[in-house]
């Protein structure tokens, strides 16, 4: 009983790791979207499915690079109680 479950759980694992790999293009019948307005092209599927610089911005929250004492902020006041 026991083969058999790990038999089986090797053949769903074979199973579910061998997907098509292949590019990617619209469903029959279908087309990619229309130009943007201000694009000088169409673009292509591999443009469209590349993130633009702007969704992955660097981390500029901490102005401090080094470990030294923090300038007096005056907003930074206890809680009232």
């Amino acid at each position: 009983m026991k083969t058999r479950t790990l038999l089986a759980a090797c053949a769903l694992l074979a199973l579910a790791a061998c997907g098509k790999r292949d590019a990617l293009r619209p469903a029959e019948g279908h087309s990619l979207p229309p130009k943007p307005a201000t694009a000088a092209a169409q673009p292509n599927v591999d443009t469209l499915l590349t993130p633009p610089i702007e969704t992955r911005p660097n981390r500029s929250d901490d102005v401090l690079r080094r470990s030294e004492e923090r300038p007096d902020d005056r907003f930074n006041l206890p809680p009232p109680g």
